[in-house]
């Protein structure tokens, strides 16, 4: 009794009320007017007639209205879990036609902004994840150099009296994880660089073959005991050299970190490889070394933080060319690339 009527109860209570009145008022003059009591009961009958079938009429009139009016509201009530519209439907009046039509774009356009939202929601959600990815990796690989420096520090300082050649060797120890640390932070830095599109190319013409040599020459210093073997002949190309040296340092260090064997760098036909005799890398892990932050189950590809290799191929990408890995595992991998 309290609730709002829908649009066919309140047009046929209007509409029955209406009639009602005017069948009332013409039925008395009928009545009134006409002497022949049988014609104005005629009348009167036949004035029933007609306005049973307009109500009738207007009856169903209303009914279709209200069906298109009720499609229309269940487009609009599952705005958010309508999959599919349904542009079939047909009304009945050109108004509804053309409301059903702008509520079609209206719904198109929706769903294409919830696409997009939930699209973006989905790229937050990863770089959420990177993120938490970066922080454990950046805590993970500070803690060593740092807990080693803390350590050798305290035993320098408790104790004065410490041998020449074993301070020696603790300083030594100190310098080597403060280099790891600075090391880290300038791959941190060029990691953002590139993420921020802030990194751009300073091309020069130099011999890829003297800078090899220098790269091999800093490793051994740090690499002591490793044999890294260079083949080839000079070779000039057009590039960023400071870049190139990033590429260089991070692919020799990949491969002296994980074989124990000499490694092998080779400069022919324009192609530069580095080659070890090391662990090995799945065929399954060979698309996901150069994401970012990888860091697999079994082993760590690139231990700063999941990023060497990652920068390594957007700097060859940066200089239109590609990282080529093959690799079996337990035999070794084959790094290279061309310019």
């Amino acid at each position: 009794m309290f609730r709002r009527p829908h649009f066919r109860e309140y047009v046929m209570a209007r509409l029955v009320t209406v009639a009602a009145m005017v069948f009332l008022i013409f039925s008395i003059f009928f009545v009134l007017f006409i002497k022949d009591t049988k014609v104005a009961l005629i009348a009167i009958g036949l004035l029933a007639l007609a306005f049973t079938v307009f109500i009738f009429a207007i009856y169903r009139g209303a009914k279709r209205m209200q069906k298109e009016l009720m499609i229309i509201n269940t487009y609009l009530k599952n705005l958010e879990k309508i999959d599919k519209i349904d542009y079939e439907t047909r009304f009945f009046t050109k108004e509804f036609e053309d409301i059903n039509q702008n509520l079609m774009k209206v719904l198109k356009g929706a769903k294409k902004r919830e696409d997009i939202k939930q699209r973006y929601n989905a790229k937050l959600k990863l770089k959420n994840r990177q993120r938490a990815d970066m922080l454990s990796a950046i805590a993970h690989e500070f803690r060593n150099p740092i807990a080693s420096i803390m350590g050798y520090s305290q035993t320098l300082h408790e104790d004065p009296q410490i041998p020449a050649e074993l301070r020696e060797k603790f300083l030594e120890k100190i310098y080597n994880n403060g280099n790891k640390i600075e090391s880290l932070l300038s791959r941190l830095i060029l990691w953002n660089k590139f993420e921020s599109g802030e990194a751009t190319l300073h091309k020069s013409s130099f011999d890829i073959y003297t800078l090899v040599q220098e790269v091999i020459r800093s490793l051994q210093e740090k690499y002591k005991t490793r044999e890294i073997a260079l083949q080839g002949q000079s070779m000039t190309v057009e590039a960023d050299r400071t870049l190139m040296e990033v590429v260089l340092k991070n692919l020799l260090e990949n491969a002296l970190k994980y074989s124990k064997e000499e490694v092998m760098v080779r400069i022919e036909d324009g192609t530069v490889s580095v080659t070890d005799k090391g662990v090995g890398i799945s065929s399954k892990d060979i698309d996901k070394v150069t994401k970012k932050f990888y860091r697999s189950g079994t082993h760590n590809w690139d231990n700063s933080m999941g990023l060497g290799l990652s920068i390594v191929k957007t700097i060859l990408s940066l200089h239109k060319s590609k990282l080529e890995i093959k690799s079996k595992v337990d035999e070794g991998s084959t790094f290279s690339f061309k310019l």
